[in-house]
């Protein structure tokens, strides 16, 4: 079969010890046996290692979306009357919004998106994660949002220690005392901004899954992880897929319920008696969905196609005891190379 060649932008290229999806998604597409895909990274800043990897065809540098929707479109645009870009693939929760917000606009310029709904972002923020599990029937440790440091000392007797100090975007501290829960609240609210969530502690195995909803209601990809190895940061550095029916029937759910577009990740706790509480929902695909990949499932390749609106039939199964390990590998380059992308904007 000829493969259909194709051009898909993507960001997080980021592929550090806190990495970012870019890389692992660009793998998937590149393993496709349908797309014959050439390309584009996205990059915010100049050193991200996914630039100098030699698997992208070619990168361009963005303005932050904090610097304005119109600056972000008018460089994508610019951009596309280089390359005719089919997909564009964002992969990082921050610059969801603006994408989601100019997903018109970019369908307009030829450049398919396929992203949740703004109304879908926007209820399974962490600070909505109380409403959203009553209304979606699914079971959440206790949370509450806060905006300033004072808000620490009238947390009881509602919630007691350990709990979890959480970032808007990324990032969460278990914190024992007041102290360690003043300096998590400094540094997540200086990086991420407000509000802060404060979380129960849920005593536990953390496991996640990685899905793909169509915007239907149907789940056309699920692979349910254990994380084997935990970094400071919280990131899996090891994982290994696991038959776990009752997390599928949960991820399932949440998608017919919610009506899922695009890719998700679903951070759940079980617990020693067996119940399963979901603390947190990421918007996008996952920095590990190369292990997907590796299991029978191209997340990625699965998601240009309903980008494009070419039929994708849901995946039945994947390949347990899958394992990842994550390396650390110093690539050498050429400063030339750098400097020409901090020049230009592009190499």
């Amino acid at each position: 079969m000829n493969k259909r060649k194709i051009t898909v932008a993507v960001t997080g290229l980021n592929n550090t010890d806190n990495p970012g999806p870019g890389i692992p998604v660009i793998r998937g597409i590149l393993e496709s046996d349908f797309f014959d895909a050439r390309i584009i990274g996205l990059a915010y800043e100049n050193l991200e290692p996914g630039i100098y990897m030699d698997i992208v065809d070619k990168v361009y540098n963005v303005p932050y979306p904090s610097t304005g929707t119109d600056q972000l479109l008018a460089r994508i645009e610019y951009i596309n009357s280089v390359e005719n870009i089919d997909v564009l693939i964002p992969n990082f929760d921050a610059e969801l919004y603006s994408f989601m917000k100019t997903e018109d606009k970019l369908k307009a310029m030829g450049i398919h998106t396929f992203l949740p709904t703004i109304e879908q972002f926007e209820e399974r923020h962490k600070s909505n994660l109380p409403e959203y599990g009553k209304k979606y029937k699914v079971d959440v440790p206790k949370s509450r949002a806060i905006t300033s440091i004072s808000e620490l000392y009238t947390l009881k007797p509602d919630f007691q220690f350990p709990f979890l100090v959480k970032g808007k975007f990324y990032d969460a501290y278990v914190c024992y005392n007041n102290e360690q829960a003043t300096t998590q609240f400094n540094k997540l609210s200086s990086k991420w901004g407000l509000p802060i969530i404060i979380q129960e502690f849920v005593h536990g195995t953390e496991v996640n899954v990685i899905a793909l909803g169509d915007g239907e209601g149907n789940t056309i990809s699920a692979v349910p992880m254990r994380k084997q190895y935990i970094t400071d940061k919280g990131k899996a550095w090891g994982g290994i897929t696991i038959d776990d029916e009752e997390m599928m029937e949960l991820t399932k759910h949440i998608i017919k319920e919610t009506k899922w577009r695009g890719g998700m990740e679903l951070e759940l706790i079980k617990t020693n008696d067996n119940k399963y509480f979901l603390i947190e929902i990421n918007p996008r695909i996952p920095a590990w969905v190369y292990l997907a990949v590796g299991a029978g499932q191209n997340i990625p390749e699965a998601l240009l196609k309903l980008a494009l609106g070419i039929d994708v039939k849901a995946f039945t199964d994947y390949e347990v005891g899958k394992m990842f390990v994550r390396y650390s590998y110093d690539l050498i380059t050429d400063i030339n190379t750098f400097q020409q992308l901090s020049v230009n904007g592009e190499l």
